[in-house]
């Protein structure tokens, strides 16, 4: 029996698959040396980075940058068809990336950059003859530059007058997500693929977008999943899958950009009018207890905001065992900041509404009692400082501005 080389019958490499292998190569030369004839041709000349054609537009290529690029294995008459034959015409027909991406390309053209731009690929992956795959730190795409990439349109005023858009890139980049992306460098931080989509991006106003308020919740699951699973089990989650476009969604409360970490004193600060704007009764009484005083007033940061009481995201109605401020609870609560909190102390009702008799007609009546103590106490005392000038106006007439007596 003929000896093979080492390890090749174990791999069931014999001579036959060697004639095969050999076969292949003979047959594939050809066309790998035409392909590498043609690069070079096309490099004769436009290797010359400073190359433009008859309109001003460079036309030189960087060889190195493309032949380490995603492209830099095919024949430049693969995406330039229309050349045959040097000297090629002075205006080539355009390359069009459809041929090889059709999927991207029909994704692009049922979405908002369909109409913004004649080339939408280049736009956003960048000079076609260097374009790296999206893991590479060197791609537009890469995660970590994404938000540069998309920030060229979406920084520009001129662009965002033009289509009615908001400059969104600053104020992503002063956000929670912006600064992980860019001060710490987090690959699985929020960028605005991770968002919006790549290709497709719909109008947040299309059913099918992911940005679409009743998307939201399963779009920001996909990194916060924990949060989802507490948001789709509160009154909210379950408000908006009932179809209730008016319940609060992620965007409603954090915004969609300008996301601020929840612990900082900003966020803290602007939380409780955020709830307040749709639960305005709730908040009007709010404001008149020590808690909101405190906030107002004192610039206290710590004090009590309505989701220290009522959770963030797991937000249940009283009546639910699990709800924080659900009787048997209160005393936890509470217990949170007042440790010294028992069943006499959680008799207080932070939401009381002293102006609705029928609700809590206590302090209605106290409020009425106190209010009109205080109006007639001013009142009584308006009418006595008002005798009392009308007195002084009478004396000095009768004696003089000096007070002395008059005499004939």
């Amino acid at each position: 029996m003929k000896a093979y080389p080492p390890g090749t019958e174990a791999q069931g490499i014999g001579p036959g698959w060697r004639t095969l292998a050999a076969a292949l190569v003979l047959l594939l030369l050809p066309c790998f040396s035409s392909m590498l004839r043609a690069q070079t041709d096309c490099l004769a000349c436009h290797a010359d980075k400073t190359m433009q054609d008859a309109s001003g537009h460079s036309v030189g290529v960087d060889a190195d940058l493309f032949h380490s690029s995603i492209h830099g294995s095919l024949s430049c008459t693969d995406c330039h068809t229309s050349i045959k034959e040097y000297p090629h015409p002075d205006k080539p027909v355009a390359v069009t990336c459809v041929a090889c991406h059709a999927d991207q390309a029909a994704g692009i053209a049922g979405s908002v950059h369909a109409s913004a731009s004649a080339h939408p690929c280049t736009s956003c992956h960048g000079d076609a003859h260097a374009i790296f795959p999206k893991d590479d730190a060197r791609s537009a795409v890469y995660p970590l530059n994404i938000p540069r990439t998309c920030g060229t349109c979406h920084a520009s005023e001129a662009l965002a007058k033009k289509y009615g858009l908001q400059n969104v890139y600053s104020v992503y980049m002063d956000s929670i997500h912006g600064y992980a992306v860019s001060k710490e460098g987090l690959l699985v931080a929020a960028n605005c693929m991770s968002c919006h989509g790549s290709h497709h991006i719909l109008s947040h106003k299309d059913p099918q977008s992911p940005t679409y308020k009743t998307n939201i919740p399963n779009t920001c699951g996909t990194c916060h999943g924990g949060v989802e699973a507490e948001y789709s089990s509160g009154v909210h989650g379950k408000a908006v899958a009932a179809g209730n476009l008016a319940a609060p969604v992620c965007s409603d409360c954090h915004t969609a950009h300008a996301i601020l970490q929840p612990t900082l004193a900003d966020f803290r600060m602007q939380s409780t009018p955020i709830c307040g704007s749709c639960h305005k009764g709730r908040f009007a009484t709010y404001q008149d207890t020590f808690h909101s005083q405190l906030g107002l007033l004192g610039g206290y940061v710590q004090t009590a905001r309505c989701w220290d009481c009522h959770g963030a995201h797991d937000i249940r109605p009283a009546s639910d065992p699990a709800s924080p401020v659900n009787k048997a609870n209160l005393i936890k609560t509470c217990g949170r900041c007042h440790a010294d909190a028992n069943t006499s102390f959680v008799q207080y009702q932070p939401h009381a509404n002293p102006r609705n008799r029928k609700l809590n007609p206590a302090l209605y009546f106290t409020r009425f009692f106190m209010n009109l103590l205080l109006w007639s106490v001013l009142g009584f005392f308006s009418l006595h400082t008002l005798l009392w000038f009308i007195r002084s106006k009478r004396e000095q007439g009768r004696n003089g501005p000096t007070g002395e007596a008059k005499h004939d």
